[in-house]
């Protein structure tokens, strides 16, 4: 059995679409691509090579699978210690489009995503990882399938984007396990899976 862990960076409007450039993703006329690149230093860095080191196989949908596989496969450079795992580890890919994976060691879901999800976290062990793939993520957390979110929450609001929880998500409560600053004011968190809300009351009870 393994764990399913979404890792996002994310604005304090919790948007996640196109951190890496501005033609990532644009749908929605969506302006702001690139909005990631200032908030990188060794810090982050150093986060993002933990974040690869405890993964064991990763899950992506189409869109996000077609940009790392545009990239990764060419950093053929065995000191960069992201692009070796990246390239060698299990990728599994969501998507109704593609009929078949060019990158090493990547497979393709048949069927439902939610259905092929939940026999992956059954079949496999270790720590499934999905990244970026907000299609992905909320069908993910339709289906409360995620046991871990790590965040990488940068100091901007941008008002407009994809976010990573939409309406309509299911409540669900979340135990802080690891918080973190950079240099540039990024806060790494990551939190697992409390349950179910509790609900309270900050009224005062009637006076007789």
């Amino acid at each position: 059995m393994s764990k399913l862990i979404v890792t996002a960076f994310v604005t304090l409007d919790g948007v996640m679409q196109a951190p890496g450039g501005p033609s990532e993703d644009v749908d929605a006329g969506f302006k702001h691509g690139g909005w990631q690149v200032p908030y990188v230093d060794d810090d982050f860095m150093e986060l993002i090579q933990g974040v690869f080191e405890r993964t064991d196989h990763l899950l992506l949908g189409r869109k996000t699978y077609d940009i790392f596989a545009a990239h990764w496969p060419r950093v053929t450079d065995q000191n960069d210690p992201i692009a070796v795992k990246l390239n060698a580890m299990p990728k599994y890919v969501a998507s109704r489009t593609r009929n078949s994976l060019e990158w090493h060691n990547s497979h393709l879901l048949k069927g439902e995503a939610a259905d092929s999800v939940a026999q992956l976290k059954e079949q496999l062990d270790g720590v499934i990882m999905t990244q970026g793939s907000s299609d992905l993520i909320r069908t993910l957390q339709q289906h409360d399938l995620v046991d871990e979110y790590r965040l990488l929450v940068n100091p901007l609001i941008l008002g407009t984007g994809k976010r990573l929880f939409s309406e309509g998500a299911a409540p669900s409560a979340w135990t802080l396990t690891e918080s973190r600053p950079t240099g540039v004011g990024v806060q790494y968190c990551t939190y697992e899976r409390a349950g179910k809300p509790e609900y309270g009351s900050f009224m005062l009870d009637e006076q007789g």
